[in-house]
């Protein structure tokens, strides 16, 4: 008999469905949110009002574009956290109702978890591997035992590394998100015409509070020089940032790696969708002879895929939640 998930996903500006049978996905539909650029970053506030909106049409055409019935269904599976409280209570509270009205169980999900078992939607990692885990709130270096048991080895102490992409655009008057505009002008821009410092943090962990500041501070003092610095320099500067905080990922990546002595390394996350991480992290595969995986670019941000091929290992070894799960946004591996 198929295992047929429906999974949702809530944890921030995204609202997602997806359907998996059997660990393949059949649709996973996503519904963004402009409203957060009016503002340059997201409204916790305007995140649940736009995924309450949102997520009926969304479960409906995911079940839609699967061609199942609701009948079905084996399972309903949802994002309990990390995330924003308000966000994740819309998914939680909607995958709760839906599996009390069918009398369905629930799987809950880790969303750091699912982005790294969204390999598993098109590849096939060997265990164990390590996987780069970068996103816009999280910056992780984990061990991946097996489909349900990881090891944070290294992780942020301070800022992750979408946030010092986004605050950084941010500094250099680039509307909301800045992340992925950083990544676009810097392809015509020279990545060594500006040095920032990279903080000296002991073992796999990161930091990138002093990356931001290093950058703002820089930023101040030439354009009381020159007013026009910023929009002189726009297409360098966005190379120069992107080069250090790459620079920062792959360093300690490659470092984790060798420790453990491990050949199969992942790169997971939004950030992950970065042209240049991209790039870079299959180059640093083929110097190490590592084997390397990377999702496709609509599994790297927030979606419900993920969460579907998590929850099906969870539903295979029988995990399963119920009624009385509440949304946590702070949900550790």
């Amino acid at each position: 008999m198929s295992i047929i998930i429906l999974a949702i996903e809530s944890s921030c500006d995204d609202t997602s469905a997806a359907v998996s049978k059997d660990a393949k996905i059949l649709a996973n539909v996503i519904a963004g949110q402009k409203v957060h650029e009016l503002w340059g970053g997201v409204v916790p506030e305007l995140a649940s009002r736009a995924h309450q909106q949102n997520i009926v049409p969304v479960v409906d055409l995911a079940i839609q574009q699967a061609g199942i019935s609701r009948e079905e269904i084996s399972a309903i599976a949802f994002t309990r956290g990390p995330g924003l409280i308000g966000s994740l209570l819309v998914g939680v509270s909607f995958a709760k109702a839906f599996a009390l009205a069918k009398n369905l169980p629930l799987i809950e999900v880790n969303h750091m978890q699912a982005h790294i078992l969204s390999h598993f939607i098109d590849s096939n990692p060997s265990f164990p591997f390590l996987c780069l885990t970068v996103s816009g709130g999280h910056t992780q270096i984990v061990l991946v035992k097996n489909f349900l048991e990881m090891e944070v080895v290294g992780e942020t102490l301070d800022d992750a590394a979408g946030e010092a992409f986004d605050k950084s655009a941010k500094l250099l008057g680039l509307p909301y998100p800045g992340g992925p505009l950083i990544d676009k002008y810097s392809k015509q821009g020279d990545a060594t015409k500006f040095l920032f410092p990279e903080p000296q943090i002991k073992d796999f962990d990161f930091s990138f509070s002093g990356v931001k500041t290093s950058i703002l501070y820089f930023l101040q003092k030439e354009t009381r020089k020159n007013p026009d610095f910023i929009k002189e320099n726009l297409y360098d500067l966005c190379a120069s940032i992107q080069k250090t905080i790459v620079d920062i990922l792959l360093k300690k990546l490659e470092k984790a790696a060798k420790k453990m002595n491990i050949k199969e390394v992942a790169l997971a996350g939004g950030v992950s969708a970065n042209s240049e991480l991209r790039t870079r992290f299959e180059e640093l595969g083929k110097k190490n002879s590592w084997a390397t995986y990377i999702p496709k670019f609509e599994y790297c941000t927030d979606n419900a895929a993920m969460i579907a091929i998590a929850a099906h290992y969870k539903f295979l070894n029988n995990e399963f939640s119920n009624q009385q799960a509440e949304p946590l946004a702070r949900y550790h591996l």
